[in-house]
């Protein structure tokens, strides 16, 4: 049976100070409970304000770092790295490339170990192991060096961003996610703001200090600034509702019930599918591939991350310049990124959302590509920056409630989409030759046909779900034997 709906709550005001009567141990199925749900009574806003304060600047401060870990790459290129090390274009393309293969092979894998262990321990682990390894890339002595920190990294770091949405994803409801998602990835555009203005003090600051370079020193300090922070974090961020010992038992009633109630959650959808199953469900469901070509697309079109600073270079900014220079192309990138997700979660939008974050990137890209002026250029790379990442949030908050139940294969499908998604560094990061300096007309050319075909693409999603043939596993029909009915679509 479906858990009771909120129209067939009993008549309550909203500011009533209990949610939800709590149940006896001989009375604790969901829709007994659901019938004295009463959403947004002062205990869940206050339950919410918890949630919030524990979760959110928590992992938005893993979050800032994990980009400045990962694109500090970039950064260190500008300040020599690339002569340092003796890096043609193909072996710096390769290192970007070959982040996103150690990704891909742990991102699935780590999802599902995170639905069966507490985050509060396993997502700062997975921070101290990548801030040790940046830390140690301040050593590398030469090319092959650093191509195997690379790829480590981005094995220890495939963990943290799908673990990050399916964690968020198990505390908030629908509604919520959208605000909350754009408010983490804020933090994407954050990290490159923060990234440019640590690379210029770092670099200005420390170059030749105790006959290192400067970027050594960042490569050095970035890390070590990582793994001091992970050590507070793990006694700060929440687990599950049903185990969080930071709440109190009403508390984690509460939490869980709102979630499930969200999730039309019932005795089925509430066990536990095996980590094969869900596997499974995952990629025989079409709709999982759908939104993975959306959110490659994005991926490729935000390869020229990588690049800013050396395209800034080589626009005329140059020196530690350039560093600064990248600031406010991010502070430009956060506002839009925190707006637009925002305006999608009130008029209860994320297609046409999506749709205008890739538009506005098409049109910026075209007006790079054809005007010659360095400061009509430079305006317009924030506003295609602005575009690409607000539609990030928004794309994973779309996969997350279109496969929002059973939970492990939600953990799975935002694993795989964030997995696939990611690749498109491996060819993106060979669109941005020196060779194309200063317009590097074929890198945008090919961004803004990857923005329109997004476009296009996000238009028609509702219509090709509509048409599209619907697979349903063994281990699916079963939990549907169990609750009595197919699962919602």
């Amino acid at each position: 049976m479906e858990a009771t709906k909120v129209d067939s709550a009993p008549s309550k005001s909203p500011d009533a100070t209990s949610a939800v009567a709590l149940p006896s141990d001989s009375d604790n199925d969901v829709e007994a409970r659901a019938a004295e749900y009463v959403p947004g009574s002062k205990l869940e806003k206050q339950l919410l304000r918890k949630i919030d304060f524990y979760i959110m600047p928590t992992l938005w401060l893993m979050c800032v770092l994990a980009y400045v870990d990962r694109n500090n790459i970039g950064n260190a290129k500008a300040a020599g790295m690339s002569s340092d090390l003796g890096l043609t274009d193909g072996n710096y393309s390769m290192l970007i490339s070959i982040f996103f293969v150690g990704y891909l092979i742990y991102e699935i894998p780590s999802n599902l170990i995170l639905a069966r262990v507490p985050p509060s321990w396993y997502l700062p682990s997975l921070m101290i192991a990548w801030g040790i390894l940046v830390a140690g890339m301040s050593q590398v002595a030469n090319f092959h060096a650093i191509l195997v920190c690379r790829f480590f990294l981005g094995f220890i770091e495939a963990g943290f961003m799908p673990g990050v949405m399916f964690l968020m994803s198990c505390w908030y409801k629908k509604e919520e996610l959208g605000k909350r998602f754009s408010i983490f990835f804020s933090a994407l555009c954050i990290a490159g703001a923060v990234s440019g203005l640590l690379s210029g003090a770092i670099i200005s600051g420390l170059e030749g200090a105790k006959g290192m370079r400067g970027w050594r020193w960042l490569f050095l300090l970035e890390g070590v600034i990582t793994v001091f922070v992970a050590f507070g974090c793990k006694f700060i961020l929440l687990d599950y509702p049903e185990t969080s010992r930071r709440l109190t038992p009403e508390e984690r009633k509460l939490a869980a019930l709102r979630i499930k109630i969200d999730k039309d959650a019932t005795a089925a959808q509430a066990a536990k599918m095996k980590l094969v199953d869900a596997l499974y469900a995952a990629l025989v469901d079409l709709r999982t591939y759908v939104f993975m070509a959306l959110y490659l697309l994005d991926n490729g079109c935000a390869t020229i991350s990588y690049f800013i600073p050396t395209v800034l270079s080589d626009m005329g900014y140059s020196g530690t310049l350039a560093q600064w220079m990248t600031v406010p192309i991010w502070i430009v990138g956060t506002f839009f990124l925190v707006v637009v997700p925002q305006s999608s979660d009130r008029f209860r939008d994320r297609r046409w959302h999506v749709v205008f974050g890739f538009m506005l990137a098409f049109v910026s890209g075209i007006i790079i590509v054809t005007v010659k002026a360095t400061s009509t250029r430079y305006a317009f790379i924030c506003f295609y920056i602005s575009g690409i990442y607000c539609a990030f949030p928004l794309i994973l908050t779309w996969a997350s409630e279109t496969m929002s139940l059973p939970a492990e294969k939600r953990a799975v499908a935002i694993a795989a989409v964030n997995a696939v998604g990611n690749l498109a560094a491996i060819y993106g990061s060979y669109m941005w030759p020196s060779t194309d300096a200063p317009d590097y007309k074929r890198g945008f050319t090919a961004m803004v046909g990857m923005c329109g075909g997004a476009a296009i693409l996000a238009a028609i999603v509702p219509i090709l779900f509509k048409f599209m043939p619907t697979f349903k596993t063994e281990a699916e029909r079963n939990l549907e034997v169990i609750d009595g009915q197919p699962e919602r679509e």
